[in-house]
């Protein structure tokens, strides 16, 4: 059973220091800074990854131990090369332009312009808040106006100031990636229309442990919400929650539609469901937190298994991908080239460089039809269905796709 620490942690959301331990996946280095050749002789600074949650408000949380400024100045994800999520992000635009008819919107955490290109081809005025200056650079080129920004209460004044209140303000997966939980809903508010809605999309934490999601849990993810506490954070800034969607994003998601507590909007029925479903599965008191370790530890065992195996029986192994999630993944495990000799991606950004802490190599994804290994273990396993039409060349030679989670599975 999970146990309460015995630290000076207290919860950044409601200031309890009851923080109960869910899961300790060691030390690790930030999943984002992927090295270049030139650091491979270099010391890295790990951290540890130690996932609790707040029995007085039910926030899934870890550490803020690194700052939003040293992953993201510089950022090694660019949305717009998954192909999935590019055509999740256009569809939510679709249906937002012509449902609530903006005349101004604001993405938060806009990345390389891979949701507002759509609103800049429904010729809408719009803005995105980006703070990583390279991804932000693309935007730009796309013709999408960003700002290189964090977000803060002080700058949600100031965009709403020169720019008017913004009819929609989206923040997709950006709510688990500030500490600051309160002053970045504050921020979200400063920026809408008092009559205006705010779409999040974040991680079901419902989702994760069922489903043993355990290695969306990385530094630069502070938080991981079920409904019931996304509502509390909401409403810690001025925002209430109206409605929720279940999506299969990311493994499994949620979207939360909030509007300013004045607007004095009716929680839909789905709220309620869904926090019904998150009570039933024992996330807002301690029963539903008691197995996951153990999960977890299945899920490393019979991965490392299988890769030990396979080397003893001289097949080969690549990977796929090389997703922030992937590097919980291996570091927890302690894969190294020796059972995964490389794994590939579809960002030019990370050709030639090192994952962080295992040092798997990354390159060009051609390399695979290239090798014809016997297996490719797919990283991004939340891109299944995407990912199996890709690489459906890999079965050109009998070679089989491997997923680890939930559970392993070789295809």
């Amino acid at each position: 059973m999970p146990s309460t620490t015995t630290s000076t942690l207290t919860c950044r959301l409601c200031g309890s220091s009851s923080l109960s331990s869910v899961v300790d996946l060691g030390a690790t280095p930030p999943c984002e800074l992927f090295l270049t050749a030139g650091q491979l002789d270099e010391p890295e600074t790990t951290y540890p990854l130690h996932l609790r949650v707040c029995t007085e408000c039910w926030l899934a949380q870890i550490p803020p131990l690194i700052s939003p400024e040293e992953t993201f100045t510089e950022y090694a994800y660019f949305s717009s090369y998954s192909t999935s999520w590019v055509e999740h992000a256009k569809g939510f635009v679709e249906d937002v332009v012509d449902r609530l008819r903006p005349g101004f919107v604001v993405e938060v955490a806009s990345n390389d312009g891979y949701l507002l290109r759509h609103v800049v081809d429904r010729e809408v005025r719009c803005l995105g808040i980006e703070p990583s200056a390279n991804v932000g650079a693309a935007a730009r080129e796309r013709g999408v106006p960003t700002l290189t920004e964090f977000l803060s209460p002080e700058l949600g004044r100031r965009v709403r100031a020169e720019h008017g209140p913004a009819d929609v303000v989206v923040a997709n997966n950006v709510y688990a990636h500030i500490p600051d939980v309160v002053g970045f809903t504050q921020g979200l508010r400063a920026l809408v229309a008092d009559d205006g809605w705010v779409s999040i999309e974040v991680q079901h934490l419902l989702t994760l442990m069922e489903l043993n999601q355990y290695d969306t849990i990385y530094h630069e993810h502070f938080q991981y919400y079920s409904v019931a506490s996304a509502r509390r954070a909401l409403a810690s800034g001025g925002l209430a929650l109206v409605d929720v969607e279940l999506l299969p994003t990311h493994g499994g998601s949620i979207r939360l539609w909030a509007r300013p507590v004045e607007v004095g909007a009716p929680e839909s029925v789905a709220v309620g469901e869904v926090i019904a479903r998150e009570e039933a599965a024992g996330l807002l008191d301690i029963s539903g937190y008691g197995e996951f370790a153990a999960r977890v530890a299945k899920v490393r065992r019979d991965l490392l298994g299988f890769l030990v195996q396979a080397a003893a029986e001289g097949r080969s192994v690549v990977g796929y991908g090389a997703p922030g999630k992937g590097n919980t993944l291996l570091n927890h495990c302690g894969i190294r080239p020796d059972l995964l000799s490389y794994t590939v991606d579809r960002n030019p950004y990370k050709h030639g460089r090192f994952t962080p802490g295992v040092r798997i190599p990354i390159l060009p994804p051609e390399r695979i039809a290239e090798d014809r290994p016997d297996f490719v273990l797919v990283l991004p396993w939340n891109l299944k269905g995407e990912l199996v039409e890709q690489l459906s060349y890999v079965r050109d030679w009998g070679g089989r796709l491997v997923f680890p989670i939930p559970s392993l599975e070789i295809m």
